[in-house]
C-alpha cells in the first residue's frame, strides 16, 4: 500500500471527489467539514491537497477564478485498492 494511505483527510478527499466527479476547492473543503463536524486549517487543507496533486492522484484545473479539482485514474485505483484492503479486513474479523 501507499504512503498516500496513511493519512485519513487525503483518504476522505478522494472519497468526496470520487463522488462528485469534480469539486471546487472551497466546495471540497466545506464537506470535508461536514464529515468532520469541525473546521479545518485552511492551509493544511490546500496543503493536503496539493500534495495528492503532486502525486498524480487528483488533478487541478483553473475555471475562472476557482480551482476545481478531480480525481485521477491513478487516484481511483488507488482508492479502490484501499477499498478492498479494508473490505477485506473487516471481512476477515467478521469471519474469525
Amino acid at each position: 500500500m501507499t504512503r498516500w494511505h496513511q493519512s485519513g483527510t487525503r483518504r476522505d478527499m478522494c472519497i468526496l471527489l470520487a463522488e462528485a466527479g469534480e469539486l471546487r476547492g472551497q466546495r471540497l473543503k466545506s464537506r470535508l467539514e461536514s464529515h468532520y463536524d469541525k473546521q479545518l486549517d485552511p492551509k493544511r487543507f490546500y496543503s493536503t491537497l496539493t500534495s495528492l496533486v503532486e502525486a498524480g492522484h487528483v488533478e487541478k484545473r483553473v475555471e475562472g477564478l476557482y480551482d476545481v479539482y478531480s480525481l485521477t485514474d491513478v487516484g481511483e485505483r488507488r482508492l479502490y485498492e484501499q477499498f478492498q484492503w479494508m473490505r477485506e479486513k473487516v471481512e476477515n474479523d467478521v469471519s474469525e
